[in-house]
């Protein structure tokens, strides 16, 4: 039997602090409610906290941290203003956002660019599910669609502030990269989170606070779902989850590190029974991603895709399939301006190891002056696309070769958008519209899980 301790935390709903902007030298805001400085009331009005000397300069005060405190957690808000959403990605871009919650300012040391100021929201967990199911997804996709997303989204927050706990105990051991002169070997997890619990941003999970007004079945279901988190042997899920798996989802550890979860396993997104091919085989893989095999996110139904896909996101237009064609003048200088490395012309892209997906986790980059292997998934993603490729599951075309045998066009065809491993959100659309519950859908994207109440 817990203690009773144990057993106030689970009744309790956590609190969590979600960085919004980060390595600022001013950050404008709003206050559209009275929050509390350090005991003193600051009513409704225009703001800003400046990088003065290392310190935060507001009002006229230097301060070495700021927290504006709500009165009314679930009611008081605020606005920030310029808040970059898709970092990284073709769509990013600045707006103003408003959030639920408390306001906290802190510097932060960035080596030699000196300090900075950094916004973080201090939300309610419940809240912030209400902003990342409207956020990642449209708030009037199904409900059953809405309730397995708001139970994957806080299976996955829980999982990360565990994480995050073991992370600060072990932080020594905590390694993210296998770097050597002809091999960079990187995956993306924790870094730059060191001072919050979560980003804002699709790195973590989309959270645009209530910018995006969260709908009345977004609320019910969120609710409906209080709460509640897969499990998995006790333990609770790292649910990941990303827009479309191109067929077949990923294995956990060929995308981050080495930690078999059995949940997070390759699979067909499809009930059909046919056996899928090996995509770890180059020439299966190739056979798969230059055909558009039956499964639940192959569709391009404009009611699921408006379900998952916001107004940005609509600016992709092929997923399941796609392809993107560079010179060899732009792809020579993508790669060396996103690995700083000069490999003089390309010669070639060699796919070394894929994954059960077919995304590659192993590339040779053959150049004319250096010839290198990088991996993991979003590793190459970044390496050859000034944001993000879609997946690292493609093939290459090299043509148009010159008089030295070196391409002058690359053509790469692809399959799927994001890392693949968990839920597809267009599959799961899919099986919603198809008239599946929420429990088999979850049950289909993550294997001998259980739904239990955790707080």
């Amino acid at each position: 039997m817990g203690t009773s301790d144990e057993k106030q935390f689970k009744m309790s709903e956590p609190l969590i602090h979600v960085g919004i902007l980060q390595r600022q030298q001013v950050i404008g805001f709003s206050l559209l409610s009275t929050y509390k400085l350090q005991g003193k009331d600051f009513p409704p009005g225009e703001y800003e906290v400046r990088i003065n000397d290392g310190n935060l300069l507001f009002n006229g005060e230097e301060y070495t941290e700021i927290t504006f405190e709500s009165d009314q957690l679930h009611s008081d808000s605020f606005e920030l203003k310029m808040v970059t959403i898709g970092v990284d990605f073709h769509w990013e871009r600045k707006e103003n956002q408003r959030f639920l919650g408390g306001l906290k300012f802190i510097t932060v040391e960035d080596g030699e660019n000196g300090a900075s100021v950094t916004a973080i929201n201090v939300v309610s967990i419940e809240d912030y599910l209400k902003s990342v199911i409207s956020s990642e997804m449209s708030s009037t996709s199904s409900e059953e669609l809405l309730k397995a997303h708001s139970i994957i989204s806080r299976s996955w927050l829980l999982a990360q502030l565990t994480k995050n706990k073991l992370f600060n105990k072990h932080e020594n051991n905590y390694q993210t990269s296998i770097v050597t002169s002809n091999e960079i070997i990187r995956w993306y997890d924790r870094e730059d989170h060191e001072h919050f619990d979560v980003c804002a941003d699709d790195h973590c999970q989309r959270y645009q606070g209530i910018t995006k007004q969260s709908s009345e079945l977004v609320n019910s279901v969120i609710n409906d779902t209080y709460g509640k988190i897969l499990s998995y042997r006790g333990s609770i899920c790292d649910t990941r989850y990303y827009k479309c798996c191109g067929g077949v989802m990923e294995t956990f550890e060929n995308v981050w590190e080495p930690i078999v979860h059995p949940y997070l396993q390759g699979k067909p997104d499809s009930f059909s029974g046919v056996p899928f091919p090996d995509l770890t085989i180059e020439e299966n893989a190739e056979e798969w991603i230059s055909n558009s095999p039956d499964a639940f996110c192959n569709t391009q139904d404009k009611t699921i895709l408006n379900q998952v896909l916001n107004d940005y996101d609509r600016e992709t237009f092929d997923f399941y399939r796609w392809s993107i064609t560079y010179s060899q003048s732009e792809l020579s200088e993508i790669i060396k301006d996103r690995l700083g490395i000069d490999f003089g012309s390309i010669i070639d892209l060699i796919p070394l190891e894929r994954g059960t997906s077919g995304r590659i986790k192993r590339l040779k980059i053959m150049g004319t002056d250096k010839v290198m292997v990088i991996g993991k998934e979003l590793e190459i993603r970044r390496t050859l696309s000034k944001s993000h490729l879609y997946s690292s599951a493609f093939i290459v075309d090299a043509q148009d070769e010159d008089d030295e045998g070196i391409p002058q066009k690359f053509l790469l065809k692809g399959a799927g958008w994001g890392h693949g491993v968990g839920l597809c959100q267009i599959g799961a659309a899919l099986m919603a519209e198809k008239g599946y519950m929420y429990n088999e859908i979850l049950k289909h994207y993550f294997p001998g899980t259980l739904i239990k109440t955790e707080y």
